[in-house]
């Protein structure tokens, strides 16, 4: 909890910068043999902001989950 509190204060400060942009990042991972998706929003230095993990693909959802949290 902690470390997502300090995350969403970076973004809130960040925001304010004309530069400051953010993407999502995918990796494929297996946790027991099955495969799960591990999605990351990443901002323009490199610094992971947040992430979770899904079983199935869809990066609809993924950028929907993104925007509530970034607005």
């Amino acid at each position: 909890m902690f470390a997502a509190e300090i995350r969403q204060q970076r973004v809130s400060r960040l925001k304010g910068f004309r530069q400051w942009k953010w993407h999502i990042d995918e990796v494929i991972l297996k946790i027991n043999g099955e495969r799960h998706y591990l999605w990351r929003a990443v901002d323009h230095e490199g610094a992971v902001l947040e992430c979770f993990v899904t079983k199935k693909r869809d990066k609809s959802a993924a950028l929907a989950e993104w925007q509530n949290l970034m607005a």
